[in-house]
Formats: C-alpha cells, sequence, structure tokens
C-alpha cells in the first residue's frame, strides 16, 4: 500500500534523530494494526513539526492544538526502548 511506504518514510525522515528514532518506532509497532481511517490520521499526525509532537509527547504546551483521537492517545503512551 503506497499510504504505508509514505508514512513508514515520514516517520524515519523528519528535523531531528531523536524524532527519526522515536517516530519510526512507533509506526512499526502500530502501522499493520490501523485500518485505512487510521492510517489517513497517522499521515495527518506526521505532518505536524517536531517541536510540536516532541512537546506533546512530554506533555508541555504546544503551538498548535493537537486533537485526542487514537494515534496521539497511542503515541503519548508510547514507550520507546533502543
Amino acid at each position: 500500500m503506497d499510504l504505508k511506504k509514505k508514512i513508514i518514510y515520514r516517520s524515519n525522515y523528519r528535523g531531528t534523530k531523536e524524532m527519526d528514532k522515536l517516530l519510526s518506532s512507533f509506526v512499526k509497532k502500530h502501522i499493520d494494526t490501523f485500518n485505512e481511517s487510521e492510517l489517513k490520521l497517522l499521515c495527518d499526525f506526521l505532518d505536524l513539526d517536531d517541536e510540536n509532537l516532541y512537546k506533546f509527547k512530554q506533555n508541555k504546551e504546544t503551538t498548535m492544538k493537537i486533537k485526542p483521537n487514537i494515534i496521539t492517545n497511542l503515541f503519548k503512551n508510547f514507550v520507546f526502548k533502543e
């Protein structure tokens, strides 16, 4: 599926190594469990900039409103292990 390939690519090539590792690990763990609408939510989620995603993950104030949904909830609770 082209959408999955796009998501995997975008999760691996962010702005910082930390976000590359965090997002690619998150995507690898969950991508095959998502349906089409969830994949679209994930794609939209990956459109957010690294700074806001990092702040969101750390429960800090972001400069934009990030709507709660299955993707944001999973990401917020995701435990990264190298």
